[in-house]
């Protein structure tokens, strides 16, 4: 057996049309919507780079079952970009861009494999001599809707090659994930082979390292459920098959939350100019890309009641988006720290441990409350009750299908926060009146 090198990258969502994010121009926006393809760019360059023999992408080439023209030509120029280096690629497609998608039919290069409906297996070569160095199994979506586990039809691996299976698919079941073409580690696993190169989760996680399962995440966040650096692995198979991952970031545009606490601060002016030294260091920390952010507001003080409100917050965000644009004109937005939008997690300055010892109405409200955050999506909860109504309407319940447990959670502390303000209001009015 001989070393190869390959690339493993997956969910590549090319033209991704990133709606809702509100406040961007023209020029912004347009930047924003190329990001999937600088991404592309940066594959191709560091597969050239890295003279890796090939490359296998598990899944979601597209964003979408309807593909777009743009998308098309844009993966299908960077092909012919990385057969001229003589690198193969090994591609299949996932629920976003299943095989019967909208699409324009194109005859694809010779050193492109597509993975048809069924499970099946090419090898492949080394570039420099075309040694046979690897046996690559796989298997495209032919709908959407892929619900039966497809890993246990793959081949089964023979001695001689390195094996690699490509498999768009949630692994154990991942509850924040739809649950496509759905297997356990356990029976990868004991399929053989030394490297299954999974598509589907867009964060990157080694659930194993003997045989190394892995997600290497998507190669661009696209908003801020996908934060922290995105791209690829270069794989390092030596002559004994000792595997070593070295991951590769890609994108241009990060997503990242930012804490911006109020605890030390008198007054706004003073938060928001911790607020600007926060903003500068974020800029400072990515000067090669555009960092999109959630600030987080945290901690507890007079100043949150100023905030509360929300028109400081909104004209302050106004005010930084404004300035970001005027720079980002001059530096192509690389550098730039564009506000996705203010999460107001902050309280006023009431000291919750005391009221969680005392024995009270507010301190009963507040225990139960905190005892509802820990059992927030147990179906017999208070908030699984009180949202039963809202689940009869379809485009409510298809919205709080999509919140995460974080975000579920800041909507029970916001409302602790509110009814706290209110009761202990009404109790220094009734203490005042005793006086």
């Amino acid at each position: 057996m001989v070393s190869f090198r390959f690339i493993h990258a997956a969910d590549l969502h090319l033209d991704s049309p990133f709606i809702g994010i509100s406040g961007l121009d023209d020029d912004l926006r347009s930047f924003i919507q190329e990001s999937t393809f600088r991404a592309l760019e940066r594959l191709v360059q560091l597969a050239i780079g890295e003279q890796v023999d090939f490359i296998v992408i598990s899944g979601d080439v597209y964003d979408s079952s309807n593909i777009s023209l743009r998308a098309q030509l844009r993966f299908l120029d960077s092909l012919n970009r990385l057969g001229q280096e003589g690198i193969a690629v090994y591609v299949i497609h996932g629920n976003h861009d299943p095989l019967d998608s909208t699409k324009l039919s194109m005859t694809l290069p010779s050193h492109v494999h597509v993975f048809g409906a069924e499970p099946a297996a090419v090898t492949a070569v080394r570039r420099s001599d075309h040694q046979e160095v690897a046996v690559i199994a796989g298997m495209s979506y032919p709908t959407s809707k892929v619900t039966d586990n497809i890993a246990i039809r793959y081949p089964a691996p023979s001695p001689g090659l390195y094996h690699i299976g490509l498999l768009h698919a949630n692994v154990d079941g991942d509850p924040q994930h739809e649950t496509y073409a759905p297997c356990t580690k356990k029976e990868l696993v004991q399929a053989g082979f030394h490297y299954w190169a999974l598509g589907h989760i867009h964060s990157r996680r080694t659930l194993q390292e003997s045989p190394y399962i892995v997600y290497p995440g998507n190669i661009q966040g696209r908003h801020v459920r996908e934060t922290g650096p995105k791209g690829c692995y270069v794989v390092d198979v030596d002559g004994s098959f000792n595997t070593k991952l070295s991951f590769h970031e890609l994108d241009s545009m990060r997503w990242n939350i930012v804490e911006a606490p109020i605890d030390a601060c008198r007054d706004v002016d003073e938060w928001r100019r911790s607020l600007e030294s926060i903003l500068t260091e974020t800029a400072r920390a990515n000067a090669d890309r555009l960092s999109m952010i959630r600030v987080r507001i945290t901690g507890r003080s007079p100043v949150h009641r100023q905030l509360e409100g929300g028109h400081i917050l909104d004209e302050l965000l106004t005010d930084l988006r404004r300035r970001e644009a005027a720079k980002g004109k001059t530096c192509g937005y690389l550098g730039c720290v564009w506000i996705e939008s203010f999460s107001l997690q902050s309280g006023d300055a009431i000291d919750t441990e005391r009221l969680l010892a005392e024995d009270s109405f507010t301190g009963d409200l507040l225990r139960l409350v905190r005892k509802e955050q820990e059992r927030i999506h147990d179906p017999d909860g208070v908030v699984a009750k009180g949202l039963e109504p809202l689940m009869e309407h379809a485009e409510i319940r298809s919205l709080l299908d999509e919140m995460t447990p974080e975000e579920m959670l800041d909507w029970v502390r916001r409302a602790e926060e509110l009814t706290l303000g209110l009761l202990l209001r009404d109790r220094s009015r009734e203490e005042g009146a005793g006086r």
